[in-house]
């Protein structure tokens, strides 16, 4: 069973996690990265997209629509994200439009529905201070809530943790249907301040199916399938992850919503 992946330090497309992670059915990560002035052409098959600027500006096409110079952000850490949704079965471009490097996590929920292109631009992100003392962090949700009916099963966002802070934290999952509870799969991908720090995830259940430990680094992913999932930075560094969970039996019920670790009090 394999958890832990890593983006490597090269230009163009690669895939992260894909249709060889037998633990999830609906995500997949991958990561593109683009020179001064280079394109990228790509279509977005069974899976519903988002096209997440980590730093760098970008010129979007999707099905005739053009979005040009969007992504207001050198890195992850200096600003709020610039994100494109593309539906299922659409052909898209992606140039570099900022005469530098361009960064993009692409984020892919399996669906059947097919919806309309949108652009998410910073200013309508939605920014949450969550936790208190040693598990403080700020929240951003991109496309919170399923979208509000403009995505069938993609709900996406960034953490940014304190430097020897928790996150995800009081410990929490979405593994199985229930009053308080919608299964969901989610991918974390990790980003660090400075890069040369590091931090550790957590993945286990309480009957010790999963019972799991990673030191995540700069460029790491991790798949989340099942259990609690905390996340801890080291002293000294701050954390970053984009999220994004897909899955879910159509109800809206947000992420953070859910109840805490039963032997600790939600904040």
């Amino acid at each position: 069973m394999k958890l832990l992946y890593h983006v490597e330090e090269k230009s163009g497309y690669q895939s992260v996690i894909d249709e060889s992670c037998d633990v999830l059915e609906y995500n997949r990560f991958d990561f593109l990265r683009l020179g001064r002035g280079e394109t990228w052409r790509g279509e977005t098959g069974d899976y519903e997209t988002v096209l997440v600027i980590l730093g760098g500006k970008a010129t979007f096409t999707v099905e005739g629509l053009t979005w040009e110079q969007v992504g207001r952000r050198e890195n992850v850490f200096s600003g709020k994200a610039t994100a494109l949704y593309v539906p299922i079965r659409t052909a898209f471009s992606v140039t570099e439009a900022g005469g530098g490097t361009l960064q993009i996590g692409v984020c892919k929920v399996k669906a059947e529905q097919k919806f309309q292109p949108f652009l998410v631009e910073p200013e309508e992100i939605v920014v949450h201070h969550r936790g208190k003392e040693t598990w403080k962090r700020e929240v951003h949700d991109i496309i919170a809530d399923n979208g509000e009916g403009r995505v069938q099963r993609i709900v996406l966002g960034e953490t940014y943790g304190e430097p020897g802070g928790w996150s995800s934290y009081p410990p929490h999952k979405h593994d199985e249907n229930s009053e308080t509870e919608v299964k969901m799969e989610e991918i974390y991908y990790f980003q660090m301040e400075p890069q040369q720090g590091f931090g550790v995830q957590l993945v286990y259940t309480e009957d010790g199916e999963v019972n799991e430990s990673f030191i995540i680094r700069h460029g790491d992913a991790v798949a989340l399938h099942k259990g609690y999932h905390p996340v801890a930075a080291a002293g000294g560094y701050k954390i970053y992850y984009l999220w994004f969970l897909g899955g879910g039996d159509g109800r809206r019920l947000k992420p953070f919503d859910q109840p805490a670790h039963k032997w600790l009090l939600q904040d």
